[in-house]
């Protein structure tokens, strides 16, 4: 074992969250920080390149680990997969970048399960304001200035997705020109974290500016084994350095989990944090009995239909033979061309069930089909629709296999255990299915390839449990809440309940999914932590 360095702080995971600690921490407040990241650097050009985050997903490599679902009841058995970032800047580096926050309503509904402390919506914006350097969108609701670069589609939008937001609104879903003022209902083009044709990742807006910050050490490679403890407080982290050699680092102040909703509640209970008989079931010793460690999983998962186009509307056979060549140098010249997309230039919030309400879907037209595991054939031009699920009432779990930190969780995403869940997606699959019925979309719909045919509700619930999947956005499995709270895992302050010395500011702190893309809210959490962790915001008096 190598001999113990001592930091101010350590952050434990340099995803979005991590990343935006650790620069303020060292950048700002002049601290010594130790920054551990289980995976590696940024370094591949796939991870800048705003389209190359399609063949990271479909093919996926070393920046990324796919955590498999126990066998799931309401989906007929099927496992399913969530894929979580092994690269620094998270899931902000493999993302499909769009830029979103959620609603005044989901962030008020925190406030109000805390006492009305200080998590609303009007204390988020500040946060999201000094981070965002918006190229469009000014004040009262965007910062311009900051680290976080937003801007347009930087690839001028394709046919297929001028065509989905001109139906949407012969359809009754008006445009709107900001779905991020705290009123996200209608349709838009996506604003993402790119600029200048590249993606810009956590890491790239709060990390690459302090490269040559003697105060910042970043570990990769080296994943959090358990955090150590005198007595009630976390005093540093065990951690395998560079994957091999165990060794320890002691924090004088804080230790900040920024690990993500499965690896920090596995953090916690490995060090004894959790469901006391579970941990004594597999011999850890028990410090701490919080029951609602690892549970209050939630993710928004989706349903998608394919439709054959009469041509190329979109992006398909962008990516294979000469187009390929040509897009590529195209790119490298100019910084734009389909490269510079994101693939997917058009979102819509609304609620098939009950138009005009509180959003439950979100919509996505993405121009090409997408690939089918194991097919390698040229695939015929087409586009895949998406519809998301982004008010879910079902509630997952993990737990963990053994006492063993190589082991990967045992994870129940318990999607669509709860009969409105599906009934929400099955209204979202059917309003789908009324759009490639009207025009102007439907004037370059050849076919729908799936589902097919005239379907009963029950048929299209089936078709749902068939095909459901995950928009990559797992959060609240360390939720926050007050004391008197059985399930809660931090107080307001992101403090764990039990012990001192110990955060947690990810998105596992979420009571509830926010209605939107989560990677922005994040990044949110994480600055809001930081600032009440420094004093310079303070919690409301109860």
């Amino acid at each position: 074992m190598q001999e113990a360095q001592t930091f101010d702080y350590i952050v434990v995971g340099a995803g979005s969250a991590g990343c935006v600690t650790a620069s303020r921490l060292a950048g700002e407040f002049g601290a010594d920080v130790l920054l551990l990241e289980g995976g590696f650097p940024d370094s591949h050009p796939l991870i800048h390149m705003p389209a190359g985050f399609v063949k990271m997903v479909f093919n996926p490599g070393r920046f990324l680990v796919n955590h498999v679902s126990e066998p799931q009841p309401a989906l007929n058995g099927r496992r399913v997969g969530v894929l979580q970032a092994n690269v620094i800047g998270g899931g902000s580096s493999v993302n499909a970048m769009t830029y979103t926050r959620g609603t005044r309503a989901d962030y008020d509904k925190w406030d109000a399960a805390i006492g009305g402390v200080g998590w609303g919506w009007d204390d988020l914006l500040p946060h999201f304001i000094r981070q965002e350097g918006n190229q469009r969108l000014g004040a009262p609701f965007h910062g311009v200035d900051g680290p976080l670069k937003v801007s347009d589609a930087h690839h001028p939008p394709t046919r297929i997705s001028r065509a989905f937001l001109l139906t949407l609104q012969e359809m009754g879903i008006p445009f709107t020109p900001d779905v991020n003022s705290g009123d996200e209902r209608g349709a838009t083009f996506i604003q993402s974290t790119t600029y200048l044709g590249r993606r810009c990742s956590a890491a790239q807006a709060f990390i690459a500016p302090l490269e040559d910050n003697p105060r910042l050490k970043i570990k990769f490679r080296s994943p959090a084994l358990r955090i150590l403890f005198e007595g009630d407080r976390a005093v540093g982290v065990e951690f395998a350095d560079q994957g091999r050699t165990v060794t320890k680092a002691f924090a004088r102040n804080e230790v900040i989990l920024a690990a993500g909703a499965f690896i920090s509640p596995k953090l916690l209970m490995l060090s004894g944090i959790g469901p006391a008989a579970d941990l004594a079931r597999l011999g850890i010793e028990v410090k701490v009995d919080l029951p609602g460690v690892g549970q209050n999983m939630q993710d928004h998962n989706d349903a998608s239909i394919a439709v054959q186009t009469t041509a190329n509307f979109g992006f398909s056979g962008e990516d294979s033979g000469r187009r390929m060549l040509v897009n590529g140098l195209q790119y490298q010249l100019f910084r734009s061309g389909p490269v510079a997309s994101t693939g997917s230039e058009v979102t819509a919030f609304l609620n098939p069930l009950a138009p005009g309400g509180d959003p439950t879907i979100q919509l996505y037209c993405v121009g090409t089909l997408y690939p089918q595991p194991g097919k390698k054939e040229r695939q015929s031009p087409g586009a895949t629709l998406i519809a998301n699920l982004v008010a879910p009432k079902s509630r997952g779990s993990m737990r963990l296999r053994s006492a063993d930190p190589a082991d990967p969780p045992v994870i129940d995403a318990g999607w669509l255990t709860r009969v409105e869940d599906v009934q929400e997606l099955v209204g979202g699959v059917k309003f789908l299915h009324e759009l490639v019925n009207t025009r102007p979309f439907s004037d370059k719909v050849a076919r729908v390839l799936s589902p097919v045919g005239s379907m009963s509700d029950e048929e299209i619930a089936n078709y749902v449990r068939q095909v459901t999947g995950t928009n990559w956005h797992p959060v609240g499995s360390c939720r926050m809440g007050l004391e008197t709270d059985p399930m809660a895992v931090v107080d307001p302050a992101l403090r764990v309940h039990g012990v001192d010395g110990l955060r947690i500011f990810d998105g596992s702190i979420m009571p509830n999914i926010i209605s939107a893309n989560t990677n922005a809210p994040i990044m949110a959490i994480a600055d809001r932590g930081v600032s009440l962790m420094m004093g310079t915001v303070s919690l409301r008096e109860k």
